[in-house]
């Protein structure tokens, strides 16, 4: 599924992939998903679906399988076992570039900009499909290259904007704290134009204020129609912005619920203290 002309109007930012779809058509199915590496089996099995447009939670004990989750879901990883839906087309085989352009993205625990290049630059990054990719475009088809060029700066800028670092956009990446690298990480997704975002530890190493900002613009965004899945430590984080939320341990899916459900689940409790049986 390409994706439509990005849009951006005075009342927020349209997702481009924002289309409804039957009520059959999940956002996002999993199903028997499995890796293993060595006789260590990091993903076993692992089956969920994601519908409409969910700030869903991924948590789990350390060694829990959620990192190679993410890695299968956004291609870094090829899976042994198991299909990976979006929107109901089949993405498995997909690589990481192919399942961006598909409508997946990804963000990384330690964000890594290109810190000699500007805050801007990096979000450029995130451009997907420009004609100027092409070795002989800016001869045959200079016009075309320079209009894509101007939509794709407005874009990044725009969302830099929307997340608060237009006023760092020509300072280079390197000055950012780490809470500005995770945003300036999202605002390149964004860039990109998916239609499910996985966050990877949005919360790690960011204090309480800009924790609070980042969530917030996770909820704008999901108003708009961005769905988001999301590993987190931060139990009290999880526990009030995501729903549905998938529990794993010893790579595999043992719960999927609501706050309420996960909360009073003896499972999780027995994750977190190592119990689980293997």
């Amino acid at each position: 599924m390409r994706a439509a002309a990005w849009s951006h109007t005075s009342g927020g930012h349209r997702n481009p992939r924002n289309t409804r779809l039957p009520d059959a058509v999940p956002l996002l199915e999993v199903e028997s998903l499995a890796r293993s590496f060595g006789g260590l089996k990091a993903v076993d099995s692992v089956s969920f679906r994601l519908d409409g447009a969910p700030i869903a939670g991924l948590i789990g004990p350390n060694g829990a399988g959620k990192t190679t989750l993410f890695n299968l879901l956004a291609g870094a990883l090829r899976p042994e076992a198991g299909r990976i839906r979006l929107q109901g087309r089949d993405v498995t085989g997909l690589s990481p570039t192919s399942r961006l352009a598909a409508g997946i993205g990804r963000t990384f625990q330690i964000p890594r900009p290109f810190p000699a290049m500007t805050v801007l630059e990096n979000a450029l990054v995130g451009g997907q499909g420009q004609h100027g990719e092409r070795f002989w475009a800016a001869w045959t088809a200079p016009g075309r290259v320079a209009r894509e060029e101007r939509a794709l700066r407005e874009r990044a800028m725009a969302w830099l904007r929307f997340l608060d670092l237009d006023g760092l956009a020509d300072a280079p990446a390197r000055v950012l704290s780490g809470g500005q690298r995770k945003l300036l990480e999202l605002a390149r997704v964004l860039v990109a134009g998916p239609r499910l975002i996985l966050l990877d530890e949005p919360g790690a190493g960011v204090n309480p204020a800009l924790l609070a900002k980042i969530v917030a613009k996770l909820r704008e965004l999901n108003a708009q129609g961005y769905a988001f899945l999301v590993i987190e430590h931060n139990l009290d984080l999880v526990m009030e912005a995501c729903a549905p939320i998938l529990v794993m341990a010893g790579g595999r899916l043992i719960l999927e619920g609501d706050a309420a459900a996960v909360r009073a689940d003896p499972r999780v409790a027995d994750a977190w203290l190592g119990r689980v049986a293997a």
